[in-house]
């Protein structure tokens, strides 16, 4: 590899922007996104993600222009992949970034997916249109590769460089150059699958393991309540063990663990397997925040309060911790089910602006404002701070608190 290459990165979010700073100091790299917006705040240095320290570099262009593809001959594609309100895969966005760059594609370019799908998408469902849209021939005009992002938002510990990356090729020449390609920015180095189907393949378990032992942690959480046991101190017993495996019980939302195995149901159940275990997880994460909601409410109860009008405050909306990211966030359902039963919630977090939502507040020690409960949803490195007499504070009468991270030194429950 060398300078004569140029990238473009195709979206500019959590994944794209930092591989695009990360290939611009070895490469020309353009980052193009749809959205004007977040393009021109990249060009200001403004990342409303929080998620990367901009600086200025002449071999980076953040751009909205399509024609600012034209003379690249790597294109990665980073672009979202949701599921729509029945949990099928939505490949809309794939499909509009394949057309995309299917108008530029040139000789000898490769095309790199990143975004994560269940197996066979990149040869059956983008490569087909790359090859219709720029009349080229699959694997001798031009070429594919898959490598699949494993950025977690906001752990310093795993981000791009830190993390092995898995790497394919659509030929074995062509896995060697995109292997090569990664190296050159990962310093953890990188492993390169034998084919796009198994790096997809790898990529889509990865959550869905991660997805199945959360769920059996939150099902004994579940247990553990109606036996009146400490959930976490059941845990911290198990893992003398040397091969106790340490998840943790809690809300399963954000781009990966809570999506990607709808992903692996579809493509399974297409081609005639229904996997129970992934549809019973699924449906046990699910339920969480329900779970919560109707804890939530008991305690107020048990605590003589009135539901209907309660304020309940609710600490932490985004999917975990120290990040601004709230995709597929299930804090969501605990807002929703609380108002469900007439309560007024209102939320803090520190990573999100009081204008991001109607409920959100500024920091609700300043207020004045007193709350019949108190859940603490996400463990912001700000909450860990927060003492019993900051919580007594902002009480109405009998402190009733949830903590559903395990943060608090002392509450009215833990999850």
């Amino acid at each position: 590899m060398d300078k004569e290459y140029k990238i473009a990165v195709i979206g500019l979010g959590y994944v794209g922007l930092p591989l695009a700073l990360a290939f611009a100091e070895c490469y020309q790299v353009v980052g193009y996104d749809i959205n004007k917006k977040r393009v021109a705040e990249l060009n200001k240095g403004i990342d409303s993600n929080l998620d990367v320290a901009l600086i200025d570099n002449p071999d980076l262009l953040f751009s909205s222009d399509e024609s600012d593809l034209k003379e690249s001959t790597i294109y990665i594609i980073t672009v979202p992949t949701p599921v729509d309100e029945e949990n099928i895969p939505d490949l809309s966005f794939l499909r509009s970034a394949s057309e995309l760059v299917a108008r530029y594609l040139k000789k000898e370019d490769i095309v790199i997916y990143e975004s994560t799908v269940y197996p066979g998408v990149t040869e059956d469902f983008c490569i087909p249109i790359l090859a219709k849209n720029s009349e080229l021939v699959y694997n001798s005009e031009f070429y594919c590769g898959y490598s699949p992002e494993r950025i977690s938002p906001g752990a310093e510990k795993y981000n791009l460089q830190n993390v092995v990356k898995v790497t394919s090729g659509s030929t074995d020449k062509v896995a060697d150059r995109v292997d090569d390609l990664y190296n050159k920015i990962i310093k953890a180095g990188t492993y390169k699958a034998p084919s796009i189907k198994v790096a997809e393949a790898a990529k889509v378990i990865e959550n869905t393991q991660r997805d199945v032992n959360i769920a059996l942690m939150n099902e004994l959480a579940m247990m553990f309540d109606k036996m009146d046991i400490d959930t976490a101190e059941v845990l911290s017993a198990a893992k003398s063990k040397w091969n106790f495996l340490d998840f943790k019980p809690g809300l399963v939302g954000g781009h990966c663990i809570g999506v990607d195995p709808y992903y692996l149901l579809h493509k399974s159940e297409e081609m005639g397997y229904n996997p129970t275990l992934l549809h019973s997880s699924r449906t046990i994460n699910n339920n969480v925040a329900s779970f919560v909601v109707d804890k939530a409410i008991k305690l107020m109860k048990a605590a003589d309060k009135v539901v209907k009008g309660a304020s309940v405050l609710v600490l932490g909306y985004t999917f975990k911790e120290n990040c601004a990211d709230t995709r597929n966030t299930k804090v969501r359902d605990i807002v929703y089910g609380l108002e469900g039963f007439s309560c007024q919630v209102s939320i803090f977090d520190p990573y999100l602006s009081v204008d991001y939502n109607t409920n959100f507040i500024s920091n609700p020690f300043d207020s004045g404002n007193k709350y019949d409960a108190i859940i603490v949803a996400v463990s912001h490195d700000e909450f860990i701070k927060y003492t019993d007499a900051n919580f007594n504070q902002i009480s109405q009468g009998k402190l009733v608190l949830l903590d559903l991270k395990g943060v608090c030194s002392k509450s009215t429950w833990k999850f």
